[in-house]
């Protein structure tokens, strides 16, 4: 049986989860749309999910766009923002994000750069956090947007988000979240920002269905046309995969209390593996980061970076599931572009691998990982 440690690419659904979307995969399945008293129970349904996942974040149901995915939220979210502003502003022509984003998020502002917009991204430290200071000293009266992540998806760093809020918000530019891998983890308020980005796979929901939040008067034109979520995106609601949205969200407003004892076991796993593993390091470990996450660089004995990959490859067979970073940027060569931000070396990078646990992650499943390290590092070091 697998120890699943990689809950940051994605997580079990959750029994509850599933037992709430049972009726609609075999027998509701009408069309939210539809006037009959099935389609209106569908209806009921998804605004009921949505009234759930608007809870955790402390926002309102109306505020919510329900997406395909948190990809498609951000895009919707920056894309919406940016095309009202193009056509009212055309003194704010800036864009600013941070060297660590969702490879996603990275891709966009890049397609926006060649678009024509200005685009900072702000470098970090070495526990990966960017300067408010930095920040400040970049965005003026031109600057549109700022996004920046919640909580980073390979190292678990928590960003200072409310302070970048601040610094947007006192020059009339507008903020942007992702959240995906904090909500559910830690608590998140969406009070300090305009857009939030959420994704109902990272919190034991199922895959395929994210969630914008847009503040009420914020600016946002439609990604997808269509009547459907207050005609700011179209296409049929995804209504098994919002209801289990929803569950799965009020899940998670539930575990928010059990973060300390995930903590109790994240902190557990990185005292064993740098007891076990001479030079072992933790990326980020200076900086507040979320309880489950931790990102940690292997050495062998004369303190030169080991293959990741194949530490990877031999807790594997040993039946342990890791990472090397983001799911999404997994099958490249490149080294982690978070890593490297933080002023690693690419074989650095390249050395470090990414545990990632869950509620369901024992003690017991702590201990197991930790056993089998001595025996690999054994091998790796010989060879």
């Amino acid at each position: 049986m697998t120890i699943y440690l990689d809950n940051n690419a994605t997580t079990a659904l959750a029994a509850e989860v599933r037992d709430a979307m049972m009726p609609h995969l075999f027998g509701e399945f009408a069309n939210p749309s539809s006037p009959h008293s099935a389609g209106m129970a569908a209806r009921r349904a998804v605004s009921e999910a949505k009234s759930q996942v608007a809870a955790l974040i402390g926002a309102k149901p109306a505020d919510l766009v329900m997406t395909g995915s948190a990809t498609e939220a951000t895009h919707a979210a920056i894309l919406g923002a940016l095309r009202v502003i193009e056509e009212t502003d055309h003194r704010r022509d800036h864009i600013v994000t941070t060297a660590v984003e969702h490879p996603a998020t990275l891709a966009l502002f890049d397609d926006l750069r060649q678009r024509g917009w200005r685009v900072t991204i702000l470098p970090v430290n070495r526990d990966g956090l960017p300067s408010l200071v930095d920040l400040a000293a970049v965005v003026t009266e031109a600057t549109a947007l700022v996004s920046m992540m919640w909580a980073n998806n390979e190292t678990g760093v928590l960003m200072p988000v409310e302070g970048a809020s601040a610094i947007a918000h006192a020059h009339g530019a507008l903020f942007h979240s992702d959240a995906v891998q904090a909500a559910g983890r830690v608590p998140v308020d969406c009070g300090i920002a305009d857009y939030l980005t959420l994704s109902a796979h990272k919190m034991h929901g199922p895959k395929g269905v994210g969630a914008l939040y847009v503040r009420k008067g914020a600016p946002f034109h439609a990604l997808i046309h269509g009547h459907q979520e207050r005609r700011r995106r179209g296409g049929t609601e995804n209504v098994p995969g919002i209801v289990g949205f929803g569950a799965a969200a009020s899940l998670a407003s539930l575990w928010l209390d059990e973060a300390d004892l995930i903590a109790f076991l994240r902190d557990r796993l990185e005292q064993g593996i740098l007891a076990r593993w001479p030079g072992a390091v933790v990326n980020g470990a200076g900086a507040a980061r979320l309880p489950n996450t931790s990102n940690i660089r292997f050495a062998d004995g004369r303190g030169h970076p080991v293959d990741a990959e194949e530490l990877l490859m031999r807790l594997d067979r040993a039946g342990i599931a890791v990472s090397m970073g983001a799911a999404c940027s997994s099958g490249g060569n490149e080294p982690s572009h978070v890593l490297t931000a933080m002023g690693l070396s690419g074989t650095q990078a390249a050395a470090s691998l990414r545990f990632s646990l869950s509620r369901t992650t024992t003690a017991a499943e702590v201990d197991a990982v930790l056993s089998e390290l001595p025996a690999l590092h054994a091998r790796l070091v010989a060879a």
